[in-house]
């Protein structure tokens, strides 16, 4: 290949992997999905039974539809983070108020381990943000979707020197 040889263009697989990029990094992907996995053990762990040898120990408790609920809850939210990233705050503190429950109800919460996944993943879905590239798509031109292939405008500059936003606002001053 010669430095004048055109890339070639990309296949299925790659173009599908960069549109799954794109579409995780719009949205709190590994808070979701620490949520989700984090909902598994704690709905399992109740309803399992270990073999070890010929002794069959099981694990049942009293609160098992509670530890189903509380499972089948965080998964729905994990799900929820994905595909409703408005929700974010409010799935993230349910998923560590539901950890929390976890911890009596379940078996300790899944045996720590969905406990300790939804509190990560609830806590990164509370501190996620969207990027700047995302905010400027949301908002468009003035509140409009920008066409496709154009920059988004933003709103005109208030240059009347009043706006706390130019920081040229008498009352924010320090003299």
């Amino acid at each position: 290949m010669s430095a004048e040889t055109p890339a070639a263009a990309p296949g299925q697989f790659t173009r599908r992997r960069l549109q799954f990029r794109a579409w995780r990094g719009a949205r709190p992907f590994w808070a979701g999905l620490f949520v989700l996995l984090g909902g598994f053990p704690i709905m399992y762990f109740p309803y399992a039974h270990l073999q070890i040898g010929h002794l069959t120990v099981a694990m049942a408790t009293t609160a098992g539809a509670g530890s189903l609920i509380i499972g089948v809850l965080l998964i729905v939210l994990g799900i929820s983070l994905w595909f409703q990233k408005h929700v974010r705050v409010f799935a993230g503190v349910a998923a560590i108020l539901l950890a929390l429950v976890s911890i009596p109800v379940s078996n300790f919460g899944g045996f720590v381990i969905g406990f300790l996944l939804s509190m990560v993943g609830g806590a990164m879905g509370i501190a996620w943000t969207p990027g700047p590239a995302a905010k400027a798509e949301e908002s468009g031109r003035y509140g409009v979707p920008a066409p496709r292939g154009e920059e988004p405008v933003s709103a005109p500059m208030d240059l009347s020197g009043t706006s706390p936003a130019n920081e040229a606002n008498g009352r924010h001053s320090a003299g």
